[in-house]
């Protein structure tokens, strides 16, 4: 790759694949190119590989000279990526590439997310694959596709030829932090039927922005407002006020990133854009004292424009009742670790179409039986409000393994490099170890990775000098198994 931006900074290989890796469009739902991509290197390394429809990919690699007979280690990430973009970034995302460049501590794409998650999976794979001087046991990489939207990849793969009963995954994004049990979860989606007709008046074009968003769930504790519910209080309250008919309506793009931004074009009859922005800006001020979101902005535009094609205002009701009605952050938390949410929702995606409004969330928990009671609270609501339910990407959590040579093997190697413990933690987000889990009775995981910030939003950068530390401390590991 000429021209490399990451060109002169350690791990050299694994930035080298890393950097490559972002040039190749690789969103949830557009993996065919990377996961083309992952095959040719097999084929350049002489190395057995398998590919599936779902375009998921597992490498095979004998052990170094003196392991050869050791116990095959599976290495594990997903090549999928959630695509954020900010609102005056020009990328298409779908069939470009990322711009990647770095401050000399930090990686990051400008304008949109960076994809650490889970490159950086797949770039240490191909690094270690690659560098025949790396001692290592027989490796088994698998990566897996559509992790980011309900991990479809991990639970569609046949891992029937695989022989390892021990799991590294790299999908973390705090160095120091071993996780070793994660919630389940599930995609959930409420439509409701709407119908339109012409209705006159003046437009206006509500807006909620600058939110901070993030991860649904790593982030769903931190105090961050969620746009789409916002929008939902600002039309209540406006409503009380005066009818409304909306005629568009639009919030988030990914069911797993909190919404930073929502967006409603309403015909509101009577209205005076200062009457609206009185309530826009008392809203305004509230969400920024309430939540942790200084940089919060919302407010009301006239649209050059007399009527539309709308919802009629018993509709409109409806639709806005919906919005403020459905659960939303966090249920409930956990009994047994202090400060680890138990169960959650994320209202991370609303559009309306032609016919029907749609209200898309990821809903987590480490217990079963409290996803299963979440998912009922929304089969009902969607029931009373005559509308449709469906799911998909129903994952089982990750439970905790009392006894696991792994885990103590890799928290006493790292206490030997660094001088300190890791922390061992369970998480409130989904990682594929459950899924797999449940494939290879016996198995034992532990999920690792180097530092990174702000990961699905377009301000998310990898840490240079701790992808160096976790890279050396994966090939100390691999050395001791």
């Amino acid at each position: 790759m000429e021209n490399r931006v990451l060109a002169g900074y350690e791990p050299a290989l694994v930035l080298q694949y890393f950097e490559e890796i972002c040039a190749i469009p690789h969103g949830s739902g557009n993996t065919k190119a990377i996961s083309d991509f992952l095959v040719a290197f097999a084929k350049k390394h002489d190395l057995d590989y398998r590919q599936d429809g779902l375009n998921n990919v597992i490498i095979f690699q004998e052990g170094t000279c003196g392991m050869e007979d050791h116990a095959p280690v599976i290495l594990q990430g997903h090549m999928d990526m959630v695509c954020e973009k900010d609102q005056d970034c020009s990328i298409d995302m779908l069939t470009q590439g990322l711009d990647v460049t770095h401050d000399g501590e930090y990686v990051f794409a400008n304008g949109t997310t960076l994809g650490g998650d889970d490159g950086i999976a797949v770039a240490f794979a191909l690094a270690l694959l690659a560098d025949k001087s790396i001692a290592h046991p027989p490796l088994e990489v698998v990566i897996t596709v559509d992790e980011e939207t309900g991990m479809e990849g991990a639970t569609g793969i046949d891992l029937s030829e695989l022989k390892g009963r021990t799991l590294i995954n790299i999908d973390s994004e705090e160095e120091g932090v071993f996780t070793v049990s994660c919630a389940g979860g599930v995609k959930s989606t409420i439509h409701l039927p709407v119908q339109r007709r012409a209705v006159y008046g003046p437009c206006v074009r509500l807006t909620v922005e600058g939110l901070q968003g993030g991860h649904s769930g790593v982030e769903i504790h931190k105090n961050r407002a969620n746009a789409t519910k916002v929008m939902g209080e600002l039309l209540s309250r406006i409503q009380k006020l005066m009818p409304l008919c909306i005629t568009k309506l639009s919030g988030g793009t990914q069911d797993n990133a909190i919404p930073r931004s929502c967006s409603v074009t309403l015909v509101a009859m009577g209205s005076h854009i200062e009457r609206i922005n009185e309530i826009t800006g008392q809203l305004q001020q509230e969400i920024r004292q309430q939540y942790d979101e200084p940089e919060a902005r919302i407010y009301g535009d006239d649209v050059d424009a007399f009527g539309g094609n709308a919802l009629s205002t018993q509709l409109s009701a409806k639709v806005i009742a919906l919005l403020c009605s459905v659960p939303n952050g966090i249920q409930s938390w956990s009994k047994d670790i202090p400060g680890l949410v138990q169960t959650s929702l994320n209202l991370g995606v609303t559009s309306m179409e032609k016919d029907k409004l749609s209200l898309t969330f990821a809903v987590r928990s480490s217990v079963n039986q409290e996803k299963t009671d979440l998912l009922n609270q929304l089969k009902e609501l969607a029931r009373l409000q005559d509308c449709s339910y469906s799911d998909t990407g129903n994952y089982p959590a990750w439970e905790y393994v009392q006894d696991s040579a792994l885990r103590d093997t890799m928290v006493r190697i790292y206490g030997e490099m660094f001088g300190k413990e890791p922390q061992v933690v369970a998480i409130h987000a989904g990682l594929e170890c459950g899924i797999l889990s449940d494939k290879l009775p016996g198995l034992e995981c532990v999920s690792i990775g180097p530092q990174m910030y702000d990961i699905h939003t377009s301000r998310e950068r990898l840490d240079i000098a701790s992808t160096e530390r976790t890279w050396q401390f994966l090939l100390k590991t691999l050395r001791n198994l």
